[in-house]
C-alpha cells in the first residue's frame, strides 16, 4: 500500500503500480515523455523525494491543471508503465461507465478520486506546515 504522508497522517492510494500508472500517464500524455518537464513539483519533487511546504501552492496549481488537461484524454490513453508502453492495467478496458476521460479515471483503493486525495493531502500539509511525501506501508 502506498499513499501520501503528512506528518503522522497517511492518505491511502493503492498499489505502487497504480500510483506509477498515474505519474506515467502524466509524463507520457502531458509532458511529451519528459518526466517533470511541465509539472516539476508533482513529478520531480513529490515523486522522487518530498514536497516542501513552500512548494505546496505550485503543486496545487499543477494538480488542478493536470486534472483539467486530462479531460481531453480518453480512458484508453492511460499509460500503465512508461518504461513498458505495452503493459496494460490489470482490469484492461473493463472500467466503470462513469469514467469518461483520464480526469476521472484514477480512484484510490478506497474508491476516492485520486485528484481529490492529492488536494486533501496538499491542503493538510499546508495547514500543518509539514512536507508531503509518498510512502509505502
Amino acid at each position: 500500500m502506498v499513499g501520501l504522508k503528512v506528518g503522522p497522517i497517511f492518505y491511502k492510494i493503492g498499489t505502487g503500480d497504480f500510483l506509477h500508472n498515474f505519474f506515467s500517464s502524466i509524463a507520457y500524455n502531458l509532458e511529451d515523455n519528459n518526466w517533470g518537464e511541465k509539472f516539476p513539483f508533482i513529478m520531480k519533487e513529490l515523486y522522487t523525494k518530498e514536497l516542501s511546504v513552500e512548494d505546496i501552492p505550485e503543486a496545487v496549481k499543477e494538480i488542478n491543471l493536470i486534472r483539467e488537461m486530462f479531460k481531453e484524454y480518453a480512458p484508453n490513453c492511460v499509460i500503465w508503465d512508461i518504461e513498458n508502453l505495452e503493459k496494460r492495467p490489470p482490469w484492461g478496458d473493463d472500467i466503470a461507465g462513469r469514467i469518461t476521460s483520464l480526469s476521472n479515471y484514477f480512484y484510490t483503493s478506497d474508491g476516492e478520486d485520486l485528484f481529490e486525495t492529492f488536494l486533501k493531502a496538499l491542503d493538510t500539509a499546508a495547514k500543518v506546515k509539514k512536507v508531503l511525501t509518498i510512502k509505502s506501508l
